[in-house]
């Protein structure tokens, strides 16, 4: 079956809870959107308040309270908060790639395979049954000589050492303690953690959410999302392949790609969307697919939303298409649009300026377009 891309677009927006918004609570939100990235606590509230009619404050908190979503290391080893029932699914292909092995990773930062397994054991004893900060859980690893020398790396905020802990289910971050970044374990954390699947039984979870918010695609552009290509691609193609009949080849504007057997009448019956959003940074309309995909975001404005040091802008959706950038300062809300690009509606603009400000407990800023 042939789809034109305006259609994909639109029932993205509408699976995404995009256009329209609607009343998902968090967990919701979070579980739709295979994960809301976490490192910026500002966009993932951004990412989620765009998504409700009404924006509860203090959800993402009442929500790790409630052990309806937790906050790990997971997908391109970035922070993400996501719903507990399918943590596990996504942890165990991340593990899968064992990319702690690689000799690039060894050499980028100083652990050999051998080193990440030990440190694993020790974590897992460590944290049983424990809500540890970063400082305190690093002062009872480094006690022990085999990790004394990595104490510096372990402390820093990028985590990195942590995060193939955090793929093997081993430790994911616990409940605040003021300020303090605390660790502790799924299995204390979650009730009902059963450890990870293998990953055969944890790929069709996966693929099936990932196809349910950004599909179609292709077996390479969910590993990208997943793992930034580090899995094998045989091993993936065979995910996909061994789904069978709940998967559907689908060709849009020329390129073929995979969709849920049961969304393809929905998608191609979907009418073109004309609607204007603002998106907060980091969101996950735009990671999931990635900032390569140029039916999104065109390849010659990529840079001026895909920043230097991993910063993702705010973005300005016209139709499901990215057409420019935004930010709010000293009462002023700038929309950079892109310089061929559309002009979206001033009326549509001016609501959703609103709507920001208001959920940002702002008072409403003056809007200014520029190009």
């Amino acid at each position: 079956m042939k789809i034109a891309w305006e259609r994909v677009l639109s029932w993205r927006l509408r699976r995404q809870f995009v256009v329209p918004r609607g009343e998902a609570d968090a967990a919701e939100i979070i579980g739709r959107l295979c994960g809301v990235q976490a490192q910026v606590a500002l966009s993932a509230e951004s990412a989620i308040g765009n998504r409700q009619n009404r924006p509860r404050q203090g959800q993402i908190d009442k929500a790790l309270e409630d052990r309806s979503i937790v906050k790990t290391w997971s997908m391109r080893g970035t922070l993400h908060l996501i719903r507990s029932e399918e943590v596990g699914a996504y942890l165990s292909l991340l593990a899968s790639g064992r990319m702690w092995e690689k000799p690039s990773w060894q050499r980028a930062f100083g652990a050999t395979p051998q080193e990440i397994e030990d440190m694993a054991d020790a974590v897992s004893g460590i944290l049983r049954d424990r809500v540890l900060t970063r400082a305190q859980m690093v002062a009872r690893l480094v006690d022990d000589a085999r990790f004394t020398g990595m104490e510096e790396q372990l402390r820093s905020g990028w985590g990195t050492l942590l995060k193939p802990l955090a793929w093997k289910g081993v430790l994911c971050h616990g409940p605040k303690q003021g300020s303090s970044t605390t660790f502790t374990s799924p299995a204390s954390l979650l009730p009902g953690w059963k450890g990870l699947p293998k990953p055969d039984d944890a790929a069709p979870i996966a693929i099936r959410a990932y196809l349910g918010a950004f599909g179609p695609a292709t077996p390479e552009s969910f590993d990208a999302w997943l793992s930034r290509n580090s899995l094998r691609k045989t091993v993936v193609r065979r995910w996909f392949k061994e789904m069978g009949d709940t998967l559907r080849e689908v060709e849009v504007d020329g390129q073929t790609a995979f969709a849920l057997a049961e969304h393809v009448d929905e998608m191609a019956d979907s009418e073109p969307d004309t609607s204007v959003r603002l998106l907060g940074g980091f969101d996950q309309y735009l990671l999931g697919p990635g900032t390569k995909e140029t039916r999104i975001l065109p390849a010659q404005h990529r840079s001026k939303v895909s920043r230097t040091a991993g910063w993702i802008s705010p973005i300005v959706l016209l139709g499901g298409r990215i057409v420019g950038v935004w930010d709010s300062s000293e009462g002023i809300l700038t929309v950079r649009l892109f310089e061929d690009a559309p002009v979206p509606d001033t009326d549509e603009l001016e609501a959703e300026v609103a709507r920001v400000s208001g959920f940002a407990n702002e008072g409403k800023p003056t809007l200014r377009v520029e190009r």
